[in-house]
């Protein structure tokens, strides 16, 4: 039998995704050192990797059949094997353990992040050198007779900690605190372990001492006896249920109803209670927040891993993918990369990724200098405080910033890349909309992502009024030098580059961001004293000029993304060098092109330069598109961490996606057809007569 020559040739989708790796313009595995940060983690990874990948009880193929009770089991008998191995492990390798963890499991990851992270970072950070020794002694360390949740959020408040409505009462005639939730509002709510797992709670309550209330402090309160499991006296728990995502952990209520502890579960490494009912308050409680940094700073790095994953399964289904053909005869279909608007599609969030993926690493350098800076204070007293407190400062903006910017950024990463799919994106087996739902909730934990983007702005706005009165600006807000100096009238000079080689350079890029950011927090910082000028309070003012501080936050964390990129490009390789230079000029005139009305009110770009850029994001997505498959490779991803057969790296999606789906989904007989479809197919009229249509008499 002869073929049609006019039926188009079917491609072998192997072949098709090996032609993408035939020639790419940098060394793939340099590249995978450098993201990692040396061969040594690259290596770890990997074995890491291969681990989980032999290990049956690490099956992630089945997750979307499982039931809310099965996944929830299985967590549950990962963290027993896990427990053991991040109590005797090195924490280098527990961490890169934890990272891979959090893009095959994150259900897992938050559960077993509930103790370790929350609970047990919450002793680190608030407890006494004494205290902390007794709670390791008492197997908090390696969750031996201790499991921990974290009680902070509530019914009634979540990003408001200051008005938590939970009280612990201190009653000195038995040197102990009452812990009671007075109101229905007043409930734990979303507390990660409580339902099933947690035997104690670190609890943020309103301290009230001889009737005088000292603010939220932390108090570990113990929910379950350790040897029946039953509820404590005054402890009551329900189970909150079906989530959107992340059913592995067990979220649940906790409402306390005079429930008495010890003075001693007080966490006092700040605020201290005596005996005698004496609250000794540190000079500057500010302090004490340092700790509860490390969430949203591990979560931009988590933004920028769950992206990689989410890439690599677009980029490489794109490379396989075949529709259309340019009317030839029997010509091959085209691939979905090789499409322009393909390329718009998913190369400016490849950009966006490695952006995460560098700021990520130096939020990171910041958090871990601020932490020993903090635990180096001791007493120390004027200018080393006025140090660590302005550091503190500058970081907590930062993290908020970040945090919110990167997990919205993760977030439609996601998705655009579950759209491009099509149809097939929207199974529950090619990896995506999963993704999408488990992922979801980094835009609300560890703080709201618009109340943590006005944080940064306000701080924005109170750094720029203190620089007006002469104190130095942080590194990071050295673009706003002139506009101090002109006293908050800035005069942007226009850019005189015409040439796409001029317009896009990281150089132009930067001082464009800058100039953009600049100008925001010039007018959020005109927006608030025109408050002040109104008679509003300060803190009224700041409520003012909101949407001004959100859109300066923005721009600012553009600007800092932009510029921790261009960093790190230069101390790359030099055989990175080229690649991560068009990635970075892409990410910034990209960006740029979508906010091109912030560049023309600032008056850095003009139209015709804008039109510029827009050309130049067209080469860029040109160019990076012959090295899309290659970029995601220096991902170093498994295909058992993809986890989707559309990204899986041989190319072979369309065999193992119907595998996948017929293995998990066997042909059964339909369990309701004799009591529904039966009944439904073989009813019968009351009335059996009825008129005719004749439609040939029409």
């Amino acid at each position: 039998m002869t073929l049609d020559a006019n039926i188009p040739q079917v491609a072998d989708p192997k072949a098709s995704i090996a032609e993408e790796r035939k020639a790419p313009s940098f060394p793939i595995r340099e590249l995978t050192y450098w993201l990692d940060g040396d061969k040594k983690v690259t290596e770890l990874k990997e074995q890491i990797m291969l681990e989980l990948e032999r290990d049956p009880l690490w099956r992630v193929s089945d997750h979307p059949n499982l039931t809310l009770a099965e996944t929830r089991e299985r967590a549950m008998k990962k963290i027993r094997r896990l427990a053991d191995q991040a109590t005797s492990r090195p924490l280098e390798e527990t961490m890169v353990r934890m990272s891979i963890i959090s893009v095959v499991d994150p259900g897992f990851w938050t559960r077993f992040g509930v103790h370790f992270g929350l609970f047990f970072g919450a002793l680190q950070g608030q407890a006494s050198p004494a205290q902390l020794a007794y709670w390791m002694e008492k197997g908090a360390f390696t969750m031996q007779g201790v499991t921990g949740c974290f009680g902070m959020t509530e019914l009634g408040h979540g990003s408001n900690v200051a008005g938590l409505e939970t009280i612990a009462t201190f009653d000195p005639n038995t040197d102990e605190f009452i812990v009671h939730s007075p109101t229905i509002t007043a409930t734990k709510w979303w507390i990660g372990g409580a339902a099933h797992t947690a035997t104690h709670c670190a609890v943020y309550a309103q301290l009230l001492v001889g009737g005088k209330r000292y603010g939220t402090k932390t108090f570990v309160v113990q929910l379950r006896d350790t040897q029946t499991f039953e509820l404590m006296p005054g402890v009551n728990i329900g189970d909150l249920g079906k989530k959107m995502g992340r059913d592995q952990i067990d979220n649940g209520w906790i409402r306390f109803t005079h429930v008495r502890i010890p003075r001693s579960h007080m966490l006092m490494k700040h605020t201290k209670v005596m005996r005698s009912g004496e609250v000794i308050e540190p000079p500057l409680a500010q302090l004490a927040y340092g700790a509860l940094i490390q969430g949203r700073v591990s979560m931009v790095g988590d933004s920028a891993n769950v992206a990689k994953r989410a890439l690599t399964i677009a980029t490489r289904y794109a490379s396989v993918r075949r529709q259309f053909s340019d009317g030839t005869p029997g010509a091959l279909e085209t691939k979905l990369i090789d499409y322009p608007i393909h390329q718009h599609r998913l190369l400016p969030l490849m950009a966006q990724t490695f952006a995460m993926i560098f700021a990520a690493r130096e939020m990171n350098t910041s958090y871990l200098q601020l932490m020993s800076q903090l635990n180096e204070l001791g007493d120390a007293k004027g200018a080393a405080v006025d140090a660590a407190i302005k550091n503190l400062k500058e970081t907590h903006a930062t993290s908020a910033g970040l945090k919110a910017f990167c997990t919205w950024m993760c977030l439609n990463i996601i998705d655009q890349c579950r759209q491009s799919l099509g149809g097939h994106g929207y199974s529950a087996y090619t990896g995506l909309s999963q993704a999408y739902s488990d992922f979801a909730v980094h835009c609300t934990w560890e703080g709201d992502n618009t109340i943590l983007t006005l944080q940064c702005g306000r701080y924005l706005v109170a750094t720029a009024l203190e620089a007006r009165k002469g104190q130095p600006l942080p590194e990071n807000l050295a673009y706003l030098k002139d506009a101090i100096k002109s006293g908050m009238v800035l005069e942007t000079k226009p850019f005189s580059g015409k040439s796409a080689a001029e317009v896009s350079s990281l150089a132009a890029l930067k001082a464009a961001w800058s100039s953009v950011a600049a100008n925001a927090i010039v007018n959020a910082v005109r927006d608030f004293e025109a408050g002040v000028a109104k008679g509003l309070s300060k803190d009224n003012a700041y409520e003012f000029s909101s949407a001004s501080r959100l859109h300066a936050a923005r721009m600012h964390t553009y600007t800092y993304l932009l510029h921790r990129f261009v960093a790190q490009v230069e101390q790359s390789p030099a055989a990175l060098r080229p690649i991560l230079t068009l990635l970075a000029q892409l990410f910034g005139a990209h960006s740029a092109v979508q906010h091109s009305g912030e560049f023309l009110q600032a008056g850095f770009y003009s139209g015709a330069q804008i039109e510029t850029l827009k050309a130049f994001v067209n080469d860029a997505c040109a160019q990076i598109r012959k090295d899309a498959v290659p970029l995601t490779d220096a991902f170093d991803y498994s295909d058992y961490v993809i986890n989707s057969p559309l990204g899986r790296y041989d190319g072979d999606v369309y065999e193992k996606y119907f595998e996948l789906v017929t293995s998990l989904n066997p042909q059964k007989p339909v369990p309701y057809f004799d009591s529904l479809i039966r009944p439904l197919l073989e009813r019968t009229n009351e009335s059996q007569s009825g008129p005719e249509l004749e439609i040939d008499q029409e």
